[in-house]
């Protein structure tokens, strides 16, 4: 692996130390911390500690990130999940597509988090199936910036390696099965129009999850990368009212 490959501008982490509640936010697969900004920012703002982590391999290069596997996206939440515990009397957790399949993975580690809020969470993308056919071939398209609001772009990488789809795909295959251990109150947005996770997978999750308290709420004016579009301020206000409840 090349060494050099420096963090983009913009995809640093970012962690603002404030009251004893904790939000831990995660970015999707091949994404950066600049889609998750303005969530933790919003939180912070309101007092609540806030850690929005740049998972392994991801915010540099496309060819670090294919070193990387699903073991150290999780080893980046983790980590940040412990400095977090280090400070705060409870913890949430906010993610974004892989983020929200990492949000749904550690509350199956860590039933003690309070609830949770996904944002167009992958359990199963079967169109990225075919990659297990891939032998000669390491980088596919960039599959970042869908978006619906115009001017916004997404820091994401302009290509997608495909060992790393293959990881990704073990990690859904994993969680996805372990949906019915999960008990904690959960807040699921759902894209209606969504060029990246198919929008089934947020009512695969909601039929999936034992939680008694969980919420479905569609976004017909965003696509994928919601928190960068037109249903950004209502993610943030619907996610701190919903957490607020569990304090």
């Amino acid at each position: 692996m090349n060494a050099n490959f420096g963090v983009l501008s913009g995809a640093e982490p970012f962690s603002v130390e404030g009251g004893r509640i904790g939000i831990l936010v995660s970015h999707g697969f091949t994404g950066t911390v600049q889609s998750m900004r303005p969530i933790g920012e919003a939180f912070a703002k309101e007092g609540f500690t806030v850690t929005v982590p740049r998972l392994k391999g991801h915010g540099t290069h496309h060819e670090e990130m294919e070193e990387t596997t699903y073991h150290d996206w999780i080893a980046s939440i983790e980590e940040a999940y412990s400095w977090l515990n280090e400070r705060c009397d409870a913890i949430f957790m906010v993610g974004l597509s892989m983020g929200g399949t990492l949000a749904l993975y550690m509350v199956q580690q860590h039933p003690e988090i309070r609830a949770i809020s996904l944002i167009n969470a992958a359990v199963e993308v079967p169109s990225m199936a075919a990659v297990h056919d891939m032998q000669d071939v390491r980088f596919l398209d960039a599959i970042g910036s869908d978006i619906k609001k115009a001017g916004i772009t997404e820091l994401a990488y302009e290509k997608t390696p495909v060992a790393s789809v293959k990881q990704l795909l073990i990690f859904m295959d994993g969680v996805r099965k372990d949906l019915s251990h999960i008990r904690c109150p959960a807040l699921i947005f759902v894209s209606l129009e969504d060029h990246v996770v198919p929008p089934h997978n947020s009512q695969l999750i909601y039929a999936g999850i034992s939680s008694e308290e969980k919420r479905l709420i569609e976004m017909p004016d965003s696509y994928h990368v919601a928190t960068l579009d037109n249903d950004q301020q209502r993610i943030i206000e619907e996610t701190m009212a919903f957490f607020k409840k569990f304090e």
